[in-house]
């Protein structure tokens, strides 16, 4: 069941955007390996980077659920997960050059974060008809998982 959520658009930098613990950092992750840029999704100590396909103003959907949410991948180019802690359980939703577009309090604890990505093949510098969705809920610690890997060379444009 979803308990809390946003929809909306966050200016992308850099191809990222974060969910962090506001209360335990403000600071988003300097180095990446190629893997991290392939996989589309890098954890850190209290920071997930989500990285969109482009720059700019991209809609996102935020979706906090009470559990494990069913994961259907029929629409989706590339998902991926990944684990973050949340101390203080202030999630925040930061863009990469600008502020804070929303923030949920969620009790404090492990969260698993799964990014849906869609129509990245429309993408064209900056234009494009993609789309996201982060979903996240309570859960133990895993690694950074891909679930559907986007391929360029396959896409359709």
């Amino acid at each position: 069941m979803q308990t809390h959520g946003w929809t909306g658009e966050i200016l992308v930098d850099y191809n990222q955007f974060y969910l962090w613990d506001s209360g335990r950092t403000d600071q988003a992750p300097t180095e990446y390996t190629d893997d991290d840029v392939h996989r589309r999704i890098k954890a850190c100590d209290h920071v997930i980077v989500i990285q969109p396909e482009r720059n700019g103003a991209v809609p996102v959907a935020i979706e906090c659920h009470d559990s494990e949410p069913p994961n259907v991948l029929a629409r989706w180019d590339h998902v991926a997960e990944a684990s973050v802690h949340l101390p203080s359980g202030a999630l925040q939703v930061h863009e990469c050059l600008g502020g804070a577009v929303t923030e949920f309090q969620l009790p404090p604890g492990w969260y698993r974060v799964r990014s849906f990505h869609a129509e990245l093949g429309t993408v064209d510098g900056t234009q494009g008809r993609d789309h996201y969705v982060v979903v996240i809920w309570p859960a133990a610690p895993g690694p950074v998982a891909v679930i559907e890997q986007f391929d360029h060379g396959t896409a359709a444009v």
